[in-house]
């Protein structure tokens, strides 16, 4: 899968990242875990301390594929909101997965802190304004489902928006301690944090098929290094292109396009540097970053041909600008790099654990949404306790075929 193309900040911020060696010898371990982004990081920091044997190979270099796309605004809510998941899944299966996702952001934080290497994690406040008059009591009824569970948030009017900024707009969600990261960091401050427990991980090492071995209940992974691994588990955290090794029906595709500015003096207008998103479809995001770049994300297009994508990618740079410059007229920004990359999300607007029985022993990790480490650090944790304990309570909440009302 050609999954982006254009120019990338983040890899940027971190020239002198870790490397790990290429595979050339065969192993036999505990879990290996295929992929070498932040989702596959966020795994080995769940079983880096459990004593278990823990190996992860990366086709090309750490952080190199989704990750160095991923723009990581840390929040719990979504593009669909919670009160629409209720009509799926019911309203005691939702306030748990609320539960979860804050109890991930937290565990974010913590991680970060642990590793050595800075990931630049950062609380911000997130305003979440209605586009039009038509979604305020939309917005209000899920205002409403976040207070009664807990989230430190606050319902503002028009006035109040254009209180705090230069734009208006209907009304919005203000909420209290979203974050904010670098996910090129995070993912090599995790890798690292786990190398030095004892995971191994290499680089430049493509897996290029795999077998069940009912003999030793054992995965067989091959790789292009001509070597083999024999594990008891293995976690597919491929990403987007885990979907080119399992199909799941439940994921769907878009192309979305990011880009990330010159440094900015002077964000006495942007209150907070809060992030800032919106109910509108296609949306527009926006976040800054800790050298006081701004990244504007969005304009999300239907297609899933990645010629027709990179075609588009100058006009949706120009658009991209363009609008930030409507909210925020007074700093003067230019594109220093901008990309184009397929973005996933799922049918049913959760992320997924996938078991599947054609893969005896293994895990699935598909972030997928605009929640993508979030989730990834959500569904890590569960996979992490399923290998470790032998059950997970709330892993069921997120397999392939969760049960819906």
């Amino acid at each position: 899968m050609n999954l982006q193309s254009g120019t990338y900040y983040w890899p940027t911020t971190f020239p002198d990242a870790p490397s790990y060696p290429s595979l050339e010898e065969d192993l036999t371990c505990d879990v290996c875990v295929i992929g070498g982004g932040s989702s596959a990081a966020q795994c080995a920091y769940y079983l880096a301390d459990t004593g278990l044997d823990v190996v992860a190979i990366e086709k090309g270099k750490i952080g190199s594929g989704s990750t160095s796309t991923n723009t990581a605004l840390i929040q719990y809510s979504g593009e669909k909101m919670f009160t629409d998941l209720i009509h799926t899944f019911g309203q005691p299966y939702i306030e748990r997965h609320l539960t979860l996702l804050k109890e991930a952001i937290d565990e974010i934080e913590i991680a970060s802190k642990m590793a050595k290497i800075d990931s630049e994690f950062t609380r911000r406040d997130t305003l979440y304004s209605a586009s039009n008059k038509d979604d305020v009591a939309k917005l209000k009824k899920e205002y409403d489902f976040l207070k009664e569970h807990n989230c430190d948030l606050d319902f503002w009017t028009k006035k109040d928006i254009e209180n705090k900024y230069p734009f208006s707009r209907e009304a919005a969600i203000y909420s209290y301690n979203d974050a904010e990261l670098n996910p090129f960091k995070f993912t090599h401050a995790l890798v690292d944090y786990a190398a030095k427990k004892g995971v191994r991980f290499y680089e430049n090492t493509e897996m290029n098929g795999h077998h069940y071995d009912k003999t030793q209940n054992r995965m067989v992974i091959s790789t292009k290094t001509g070597h083999s691994i024999r594990a008891r588990f293995v976690i597919f955290t491929a990403g987007y292109e885990g979907i080119d090794i399992k199909k799941e029906k439940m994921a769907s595709f878009v192309s979305t396009y990011t880009v990330t500015t010159n440094p900015v003096d002077d964000f006495s207008s942007w209150h907070n540097r809060t992030l800032l998103w919106e109910t509108a479809r296609p949306y527009l995001f926006m976040r800054t970053t800790a050298d006081n770049r701004i990244i504007i994300g969005g304009l999300d297009d239907n297609t899933t041909y990645s010629d027709d994508r990179d075609s588009k990618l100058t006009h949706k740079k120009d658009q991209l600008i363009e609008e930030f410059n409507k909210q925020f007229p007074d700093i003067p920004v230019k594109p220093e790099y901008y990309s184009a990359a397929f973005y996933g999300g799922t049918v049913d607007g959760l992320p997924i654990i996938g078991l599947y029985d054609e893969y005896p022993n293994s895990y699935f990790l598909f972030a997928f949404g605009d929640n993508g480490t979030v989730y990834s650090q959500l569904l890590a944790k569960l996979i992490a306790e399923n290998i470790v304990k032998g059950s997970s309570p709330d892993m069921e909440l997120y397999l392939q075929d969760r049960p819906l009302i």
